[in-house]
C-alpha cells in the first residue's frame, strides 16, 4: 500500500484523474489524504466531491474553506458567492448526502508513525500538537452533532483574530477554525491576519509565514490552501502541496514515504 497527499483539488477533476493516473493510483491498494479544497471554482466540483466520497477508508480527508463554504451555504443560510461553483452539489439528488460525509471529516489527521500532521492551512507555532489535536477535536464533534446548523450560521468572521483558552462558545469555534483552514500570516503572539494572501516574501508589518515561526517538537506538516506559494517553504518538515491547479497551475501529489512529488499541468 502507497500513502499519498494530494493539494487543492477545487473543482478540477479530469486533473485529479490525469495526477491519479501518473501515480497509477488504485484504492483497492493505496490511499489518499486530501489536503482540504476539494471543491469550489474549478468546473467539476460535484465530480470530485463524488469521487473522493467514493474512495471510503482509501481517503482521508481534512476539511479546506472551500469545503466549509459549501456547508455554511446548505445548513447555515448563506448565499453562494458570484466566483463559487457549488450549484451542482446543492441541484444533485444526493447532496444530503455528500454533505453527511463532509460534516463525518477532519480538521486535522495524524500519523505517529510517520510523525506527519495534515491540516488544510497548516500548523500554528502557538499550538503543541496534543493542543492542535484536541481543538480540532472540538470542531469535529460539533460538525457531526445536532449545532452543526447553528455552527455553520455564525462560522464567518475575523473576530477573535487571537488565540486565548480562554475563548468560549462560538469565539473559540470559529478561532480554532480559522486557524485550520484560513490561516497563512500570523504574528509571534498568534495574531492572525486574513486579507494578505501574496507569496511568502510579501509579509504585511509585524507578521511572518505561519511556517517561519520555530516550534518545539518536530512534527512535518502537510498543508494546502497557500496557492501563492507553489509549495515553496524552504523546509521539508513543511509541506505546501496547493500549487494552483484552479488558477492554471499543477496539481501536484506526493507520496508519503518516499516523497516524490508527482504534478500534473493544469494550464
Amino acid at each position: 500500500m502507497t500513502d499519498y497527499a494530494i493539494g487543492d483539488i477545487q473543482g478540477c477533476y479530469q486533473r485529479l484523474r490525469d495526477v491519479l493516473a501518473r501515480a497509477d493510483f488504485s484504492p483497492s491498494r493505496d490511499r489518499l489524504w486530501v489536503a482540504g479544497d476539494i471543491i469550489n471554482r474549478g468546473p467539476s466540483s460535484l465530480q470530485s466531491l463524488r469521487y473522493i466520497e467514493s474512495l471510503g477508508s482509501s481517503a482521508v480527508v481534512v476539511l479546506g474553506n472551500h469545503d466549509l463554504h459549501l456547508l455554511a451555504v446548505a445548513l447555515g443560510g448563506h448565499s453562494l458567492k458570484n466566483k463559487d461553483t457549488l450549484s451542482d452539489i446543492l441541484e444533485a439528488p444526493d447532496h444530503q448526502h455528500l454533505l453527511n460525509w463532509l460534516c463525518q471529516q477532519n480538521l486535522l489527521v495524524r500519523d505517529s508513525g510517520r510523525n506527519l500532521v495534515m491540516a488544510h492551512a497548516g500548523l500554528p507555532h502557538i499550538w503543541s500538537l496534543d493542543q492542535a489535536s484536541g481543538y480540532a477535536r472540538e470542531v469535529e464533534a460539533v460538525l457531526r452533532g445536532p449545532d452543526a446548523a447553528g455552527f455553520f450560521a455564525r462560522m464567518y468572521g475575523n473576530k477573535p483574530d487571537r488565540w486565548d483558552e480562554k475563548l468560549q462558545g462560538m469565539d473559540r469555534l470559529r478561532a480554532i477554525t480559522n486557524y485550520f483552514t484560513r490561516m497563512r500570516f500570523i504574528a509571534e503572539d498568534g495574531t492572525l491576519e486574513f486579507a494578505a494572501k501574496e507569496s511568502a516574501e510579501d509579509a504585511p508589518e509585524g507578521f511572518l509565514p505561519w511556517f517561519r515561526f520555530r516550534r518545539q517538537d518536530d512534527v512535518r506538516v502537510i498543508f494546502g490552501h497557500w496557492a501563492a506559494l507553489q509549495g515553496k517553504t524552504d523546509s521539508e518538515r513543511f509541506i505546501g502541496l496547493d500549487t494552483g491547479c484552479v488558477w492554471g497551475g499543477e496539481l501536484t501529489m506526493m507520496n508519503l514515504d518516499t516523497g516524490e512529488k508527482i504534478h500534473c499541468d493544469c494550464s
